[in-house]
């Protein structure tokens, strides 16, 4: 962030001829014409930075917004404590909590087979979940966990994205709890095809941070730490699920109820 503007007396200062040089020459006519020193002494302290006065310093910094870009480390750091391990039977997957109650955001497919849904919060806290909701064309469920940390750290919810955009992804793939991965968006609007039962997945977002078996419900981040989808399937040309590169995820927007899209196929296992 730029530091409070510094005032040399030169003609550089705010260009040649800058509002910095208007200012001071008006301050000069005020003090011709009554003398008042305190507006001198005022305004040579927040053009000269406070040098050699007694003054209170300026007000401090603002804050980051999200919209400014971080670390990956930061983006970890920030998210980490609200993802969540998903054991659903044998079906292993990640979750996200996508509210201050508690909600978590996952996948359908992960929890669909069972109702003997177990969490693992990221300070250790296990609890027992229900689904209170479910949206399997779009491969999403929310869950209601019977048992709450004490510290609930809900992610924050993001908008779109771009080609191109960096991401990054957390998950615990192949039980590898709380795993990172960064990419980029590679593709927008894409189709994945599943069962006849099931119906083809619609609207995805194409990535290629590298995900696996359990990394399915997990979030995928923009650079300002924001939920900008969820993890659902991977591309599979070989047949043995394992990541080739090509990856997919249910927009926010549509996993919160949002239009489907339509696009190429993905042709890819779900997770």
């Amino acid at each position: 962030m730029d530091g409070v503007p510094q005032d040399d007396g030169t003609a550089e200062a705010q260009g040649a001829q800058g509002p910095r040089r208007v200012v001071a020459g008006k301050a000069r006519r005020v003090v011709a014409g009554g003398g008042v020193l305190v507006v001198v002494a005022v305004l040579a302290y927040w053009l000269g930075g406070g040098r050699g006065g007694e003054l209170p310093a300026a007000g401090p910094s603002p804050t980051p917004t999200p919209s400014a870009t971080l670390t990956v480390p930061d983006v970890f750091k920030r998210v980490g404590p609200s993802v969540v391990v998903i054991q659903a039977g044998k079906s292993l997957g990640t979750g996200v909590i996508a509210a201050e109650d508690g909600t978590i955001l996952t996948a359908h497919h992960v929890v669909k087979s069972t109702k003997d849904i177990d969490l693992t919060f990221a300070d250790g806290t296990r609890a027992k979940a229900v689904v209170t909701a479910s949206n399997p064309k779009r491969d999403v469920a929310t869950l209601k966990p019977v048992k709450l940390p004490e510290i609930v750290v809900p992610a924050t919810l993001g908008g779109a994205v771009a080609v191109g955009a960096p991401v990054v992804a957390i998950g615990n793939p192949l039980g590898l709890t709380y795993s990172v991965s960064t990419g980029v968006v590679s593709g927008l609007n894409r189709r994945a095809d599943r069962t006849a039962k099931d119906g083809d997945l619609n609207g995805l977002i194409q990535f290629d941070a590298s995900v696996n078996p359990g990394s399915s419900g997990g979030p995928l981040l923009d650079a300002r730490g924001l939920v900008v989808g969820i993890v659902v399937s991977i591309a599979d040309p070989g047949g043995d699920e394992a990541f080739a590169g090509i990856a997919f995820a249910v927009p926010i927007g549509a996993a919160l109820g949002g239009d489907d899209g339509d696009g190429p196929p993905g042709d890819g296992p779900q997770l």
